[in-house]
């Protein structure tokens, strides 16, 4: 399948700056938002692109892991520390399905 046909787009600076266009004051506001949420806080910004890494895998965001993934080796983060958090998001995603058994489970024994 090439570029044209993928369900997920090369994310490219004419898309970004269509979205910008369409929506300007929108994009100012979620930029500003990423800004301090990304920004040295308490949490250091290493270990905030790894959780995002990690959401962005639970979420299923290929553009998200693209993007912390670049930024979190920019900042020194290794690679087994990044394959380490790809697999914290999957026991999360595993563990939410298991933990809903509960509801499966409620459900059944209303009519027990």
């Amino acid at each position: 399948m090439d570029q044209k046909e993928s369900l997920f787009p090369k994310y490219t600076s004419k898309i970004i700056e269509e979205r910008a266009r369409l929506a300007p004051e929108h994009i100012e506001a979620w930029r500003g938002f990423s800004n301090t949420v990304f920004k040295k806080g308490v949490i250091p910004e290493e270990t905030k692109h790894l959780i995002a890494i990690a959401v962005a895998h639970v979420t299923q965001c290929p553009y998200c892991i693209r993007s912390h993934t670049k930024q979190a080796l920019k900042m020194g983060v290794s690679k087994e520390e990044i394959v380490e958090a790809t697999w914290i998001a999957a026991e999360m995603r595993a563990g939410a399905a298991v933990a809903h058994a509960a509801i499966a489970i409620d459900e059944m024994q209303k009519d027990a």
